[in-house]
């Protein structure tokens, strides 16, 4: 019988809410977290293109656990729109594909926003996640195939110009899961005959995630490793060729980490003393007790002394845990 390998790294849990730069893509900056953190376990909730900069949250740990709550979660994006070209990207990474003479005027713009407010339905970019097939859109897509892909609803809250000129205008969106910016800088282009692709984009937040619990990859190196910065990973999240001392202590950064209970803000939450957050780790429902505790619940988390328990229902008044996280 194999046996069933020690697991590598530590078992810190918890969230890091990456200020990811221009240039670094999502795994690579998973990687690189993990390492720095000497982590067991990392996952990124919602993928940042390499081009786009901004907040990529990332787990660790049993925080992987709550992803697809952060990935549902509203967001808010700043994005500038060059008009007078389409791209087949729809970005600055790919090629022209069409071209106009004509720039919009700020009025003309700002008269098309209602029609991409609210529930839409949109196209995702030729080259995207979206799976056809089995197959990833964008490795069709770079082999030259023409991807038909399925328009879906979306959801977007608020569209508003931040800045305009002849040239280029700079947008704020708070939108939902599944929204492609890059798609809304086409198709405005096309609506408005001008033509258009994404110069720049920033992701400003990840609902419950804000700016404030930004940390960029230099503040990580620095907790890590000191000031010196001595044996920072290289670019690709991995030890460099050299041998490093790595010191033992990880008090620093571990402090930059945001507690995985903040990912469930969504949710109702319901204390309960130590005794029953450990009947909870063992699979136990509970009887959920206090004056403001919900009787009926879908979905709830119980916490003790501000830490997270369990994610579970609450069906009269009972607490019956479906995922437990440790102590």
């Amino acid at each position: 019988m194999a046996r069933r390998g020690k697991k590598k790294g530590r078992p810190v849990s918890g969230w890091v809410v990456l200020d990811k730069p221009v240039g670094m893509g999502s795994t690579e900056a998973v990687a690189k977290v993990k390492w720095l953190f000497n982590a067991e376990k990392a996952g990124h909730a919602g993928t940042l293109d390499p081009l786009a900069s901004g907040m990529l949250p990332i787990a660790l740990g049993e925080a992987t656990k709550t992803v697809p709550y952060v990935q549902d979660g509203a967001k808010i994006y700043r994005f500038t729109v060059a008009w007078g070209e389409e791209r087949s990207t729809d970005d600055l990474e790919g090629q022209a594909t069409k071209n106009s003479d004509k720039r919009p005027a700020r009025a003309e713009v700002e008269a098309l926003l209602p029609a991409y407010t609210g529930v839409i339905m949109q196209t995702p970019p030729q080259f995207s996640a979206i799976k056809i097939a089995g197959e990833r859109a964008y490795d069709l897509a770079r082999g030259g195939a023409v991807v038909d892909i399925p328009a879906r609803e979306v959801e977007i809250g608020r569209l508003e110009i931040v800045e305009h000129s002849p040239e280029r205008t700079l947008f704020e969106i708070e939108c939902g899961k599944g929204t492609y910016v890059r798609s809304l800088a086409r198709d405005m282009g096309r609506d408005l005959g001008c033509f258009g692709h994404v110069a720049d984009l920033r992701r400003m937040e990840v609902d419950p995630f804000t700016a404030d619990d930004f940390v960029t990859i230099a503040e990580l190196e620095t907790a890590r490793f000191g000031e010196a910065g001595r044996g920072k990973p290289s670019s690709d999240g991995q030890a460099p060729q050299e041998e490093i001392r790595l010191p033992d202590r990880f008090e620093d950064i571990d402090a930059l980490l945001v507690d995985t209970v903040v990912a469930l803000d969504c949710l109702p939450q319901v204390s309960v003393s130590d005794d029953t957050a450990s009947r909870i780790r063992l699979g136990n429902s509970v009887v959920i007790r206090g004056r403001d505790a919900p009787v009926e619940a879908e979905e709830a988390c119980a916490t003790a002394r501000g830490r997270l328990v369990a994610i579970g229902a609450i069906e009269q008044g009972m607490f019956k845990p479906k995922r437990v996280f440790g102590g």
